[in-house]
């Protein structure tokens, strides 16, 4: 029995790769409409938003829409979005394509896809993000955040967390444990909009030009819902 479910989960796992493939299909300027979609739908929802003090603080945040999740018994998740950064002054950087990736195990079965939200507490996550890769959990401490108009609701009740972590799956939006997550900066994707050559870290500082509208709108959106 656990070899049959074994092989069946092999099976699912190895699906994870072809769909995720299709979503790649996306332009990254099509990544960003659909970033700035999952900010709008989720700062509308009445009473089920993240918590304005906490965006308000944050020192980075990163949105990948439609994450991909294929599992049986062992699962796979799959994603690819944007992260932007806070200035010294407190305005947002031009974002960095990521992609997103991790494992789970314990009974689940199909395929799904969330939303994920990522919000940032410390400049040490920051770090790891501007150098290449980060995994969630170990190279800053995480929890899934919580939800409403102030964090006073957090199970958390220091909010000692370094990343706050939430997905959106069928219109429910809440926070969710992420821990061993990846997240890894896409080349690809940042070479395309930004040009050739461009590290994150020029990115982030302002080092670039000519940036996308739809690009340039993921980041009005994360002043407009962090200024409030």
């Amino acid at each position: 029995m656990f070899k049959a479910l074994r092989r069946l989960s092999f099976v699912a796992l190895a699906l994870l790769p072809a769909v995720a493939a299709h979503a790649a299909d996306d332009t990254p300027e099509q990544r960003a409409q659909a970033a700035v979609r999952v900010l709008n739908e989720i700062e509308q929802a009445p009473d089920k938003s993240i918590p304005t003090d906490l965006l308000r603080n944050a020192r980075a945040i990163a949105v990948i829409p439609d994450v991909l999740k294929v599992g049986f018994v062992f699962g796979g998740r799959r994603g690819e979005g944007l992260v932007s950064v806070k200035n010294p002054d407190g305005t947002w950087s031009n974002p960095s394509f990521i992609s997103f990736g991790g494992g789970s195990v314990g009974f689940q079965i199909g395929v799904s896809k969330t939303d994920v939200v990522l919000v940032f507490r410390t400049q040490r996550g920051v770090d790891s993000i501007v150098n290449g890769k980060f995994t969630v959990g170990a190279d800053a401490s995480a929890a899934a955040g919580p939800v409403g108009r102030t964090a006073s609701a957090a199970t958390d009740q220091q909010l000692k967390a370094e990343i706050y972590s939430y997905s959106r799956a069928r219109g429910l939006f809440a926070g969710v444990a992420l821990d061993g997550s990846v997240i890894k900066i896409d080349y690809d994707a940042n070479a395309q909009v930004y040009g050739q050559g461009i590290t994150p870290r020029r990115i982030f500082e302002g080092g670039v030009s000519k940036v996308p509208a739809a690009v340039v709108r993921f980041r009005d959106a994360l002043e407009e819902y962090t200024s409030r």
